[in-house]
């Protein structure tokens, strides 16, 4: 009766009646022999048509794991059997099982990668129907495997990666789905992959470079969109680079459809973000790839931004935007650049179009767009032309300033959100996967390079002040500030942060000098000064960090003069030691070196300045200028300055060295520096006199001195 009845109730339950009969001949197999025809006979009918989750479960109910393993693992096959012959049967199975995610995350199946790994790799007939089904059950498994949350990561520590490049390399059966799992791992874990499977990686990586270099076919586009994923993290081979380069200025030189050039401006965006222009060869073949490289992206911006109502491809966009910041270094560059004088003309004028259309976007985005990473790249491509080319556009940026100013403060006060902004943009652009340390995660340091430049011109910086970008700015350096605190390791600080904070110092040393009165009335200068003063004395004796305490201590010493009635200026210990760290920095900048074949030293730059006093040397002298101009303001300043004895010893320098190797402006220098502590205060007149203030004085010319220290 039940016999009668079981055919109506598969067919109810939508049972395959000739899989249910397999299943029974499993469960009642009562030796290896049986159980392995039985699972055969499963196996076959599992692969003559689809099944649902439903049957999967009862099949993985009735098999287990247990037959499976000891099929994958055997080393003796029944007489008559090939060895792989069980194997692929035990692949077979787990690949079954692998269609539930739930089982493809089973630490059985997880603990089988290794073992999978290898098959891919694994000698054979080529022909063999078997072989081929296993190596497809194979890639059916690892693939699940990798769907699953934590998958890739497993995938990678079982020895996945490098099987998979083995494979591809060896252009054997199933390569392609080699490649196609390789592309999945690496974008989701490009880190791990790089780390465990780096010389495999970079293998394919050649391989591919010349397969696209010798490409005629349409697989050239499709290696377009492939390539950007195998661009290793650290240096790419510099025989991968010129096949790259050659098979892109072979598509890029040709008449194209939208779809086969932007993969191939987002390749190039992509080499430029990692080589900058390293990888496009000099002279003349060079010279007009990058030209014709920029100016398609400004020609693909300007199509996508000056036409309103059009759908922008913001990838495209934003690929077109790196390869813009490539043509500005280039054009900027003085030294080895690969432009010659006539291309920089001519693509300085493309990129001011194509800016002009940034500028036409972003006037239209509205609060509700302000977070969108698209919006970010744009603003900071607009920074970038800003920071060499400030003068051109200016109605437009002017106008443009106060959304900017407005931008940079939303992503200011929501710092997480910017940081994650500026890693979508890079997923957005340039790289598939990471970031890179060329997008920095707020949109203000973007900027500040072209804010210093226009807070030197009346109409922008009048703009700036009144969308309260100097408030905006003052936080913004002690915050940055406080990430180079004792607190913190400068060690592992990115470049970024004291090029932002020496920025910031250039951008107010422009605002004291053209907006004094500002100074003097917001409260966020005070705050500033306060931090200048702490700051100084511990960072003066940092190493490597010069450039930084000239900047700090030049713009604390022109602040204290605008300052000098405030309670924090007069002779507190906090001023007290900025100003001895001030003395420090200025005093220290030149020795008395001895010249062969001379009796007399010649006065020479100390070694830890003379490497940077190019970008040092108007720093200094715009201190001296300002201490000299605090000493009046302040008299316990000159008191001071005669305990540390610089009076002295710079008296006593410059009566050591031959007069003619002090230029005139450093005679002006230490002649305005010691005129006024002179005048300011009689024990340093009667200090110099001792140290032969007027004899000094005569030798150098220094009239004003003579006839200062003449005086009772």
């Amino acid at each position: 009766m039940a016999s009668d009845c079981e055919p109506a109730l598969n067919q109810a339950e939508g049972r395959n009646p000739t899989l249910e009969r397999y299943l029974g001949a499993l469960r009642e197999a009562k030796n290896d022999s049986e159980q392995f025809a039985a699972l055969l006979l499963v196996t076959k009918a599992v692969k003559a048509g689809d099944i649902d989750a439903k049957t999967r479960r009862r099949i993985f109910d009735a098999v287990g794991f247990t037959f499976p393993n000891r099929l994958l693992t055997t080393k003796e096959a029944p007489d008559g059997c090939p060895d792989h012959v069980l194997r692929a049967l035990g692949v077979a199975l787990l690949a079954c099982f692998c269609s539930d995610p739930e089982l493809a995350a089973h630490p059985q199946v997880l603990n089988k990668i290794p073992i999978l790994s290898t098959f891919l790799t694994a000698r054979g007939d080529p022909d063999d129907a078997a072989r081929r089904s296993m190596i497809d059950d194979t890639y059916q498994c690892l693939t699940a495997v990798a769907g699953t949350p934590r998958g890739p990561r497993h995938l990678i520590a079982g020895g996945t990666v490098s099987a998979l490049c083995q494979a591809y390399l060896g252009h054997g059966y199933g390569f392609d789905q080699a490649l196609a799992l390789l592309v999945g791992l690496l974008a989701a874990a490009e880190t791990q992959c790089w780390k465990e499977g780096e010389p495999d990686l970079l293998a394919v990586l050649r391989g591919l470079s010349e397969d696209f270099q010798k490409a005629e076919d349409a697989s050239k586009f499709e290696l377009c969109q492939l390539l950007p994923l195998f661009l290793p993290p650290t240096t790419v081979p510099s025989e991968c680079l010129r096949d790259l380069q050659a098979g892109l200025a072979r598509i890029l030189g040709s008449k194209l459809s939208s779809w086969q050039r932007n993969p191939a401006l987002k390749l190039a965006a992509r080499l430029a973000h990692a080589c900058g222009s390293d990888w496009i060869p000099a002279g003349s073949s060079g010279s007009k790839f990058l030209a014709l490289l920029v100016n398609l992206a400004c020609v693909e911006v300007r199509l996508a931004l000056e036409e309103t109502g059009t759908e922008v491809k913001e990838d495209v966009v934003t690929a077109c935007y790196a390869l813009m910041e490539l043509g500005i270094q280039e054009c900027t560059r003085c030294e080895q650049s690969l432009l010659k004088e006539p291309q920089k003309v001519q693509l300085v004028s493309v990129m001011k179009e194509a800016i002009g259309a940034v500028i036409h976007y972003l006037q239209q985005v509205g609060p509700e767009k302000q977070k969108e990473p698209f919006v970010f790249a744009s603003v900071r491509i607009l920074g970038a032309w800003l920071a060499e080319e400030a003068s051109s556009l200016r109605k437009e940026v002017c106008q443009l300033l106060p959304f900017l100013v407005r931008y940079a403060k939303t992503l200011y006060e929501e710092a997480e959100e910017a940081s994650d902004l500026s890693q979508q943009v890079a997923t957005l652009a340039i790289s598939p996967t990471t970031p890179g340390a060329t997008w920095p995660g707020d949109a203000l340091r973007l900027l500040l390079p072209g804010w210093c430049h226009l807070t030197v011109e009346d109409g922008p910086r009048e703009i700036l002040i009144k969308e309260g970008a100097p408030s905006l700015l003052c936080k913004y350096f002690l915050q940055q500030w406080e990430l180079t605190s004792p607190g913190h390791d400068t060690s592992v600080l990115p470049d970024s942060v004291e090029i932002s904070l020496q920025t910031c110092c250039h951008i107010f040393l422009n605002l004291v000098v053209t907006a004094p009165g500002l100074i003097k009335r917001d409260a966020c200068f005070t705050s500033l000064m306060n931090t200048l003063m702490a700051s100084l004395p511990a960072l003066v004796q940092q190493q490597g960090r010069l450039l930084l305490a000239a900047n700090v201590a030049t713009l604390g010493l022109l602040m204290a003069r605008l300052l000098s009635t405030s309670p924090a200026l007069q002779g507190t210990p906090a001023s007290r030691g900025f100003f001895a760290a001030a003395i420090l920095f200025l005093s220290q900048s030149h020795v008395a070196r001895a010249t062969p074949g001379s009796e007399q030293a010649v006065l020479a730059l100390s070694p830890d300045y003379e490497g940077i006093w190019a970008d040092l040397q108007e720093l200094w002298f715009l201190g001296m200028q300002a201490f000299t101009g605090c000493v009046p303001l302040l008299p316990w300043l000159a008191p001071a300055a005669l305990r540390s004895r610089w009076p002295q010893e710079l008296l006593q320098l410059l009566g050591s060295v031959s007069p003619n190797s002090v230029k005139p402006e450093m005679v002006a220098a230490y002649q305005g520096v010691l005129v006024e502590l002179a005048r300011a205060n009689r024990l340093c007149r009667e200090a110099m006199r001792l140290q032969a203030g007027e004899e000094t004085a005569s030798h150098y010319h220094m009239a004003a001195l003579e006839q200062c220290l003449a005086e009772p």
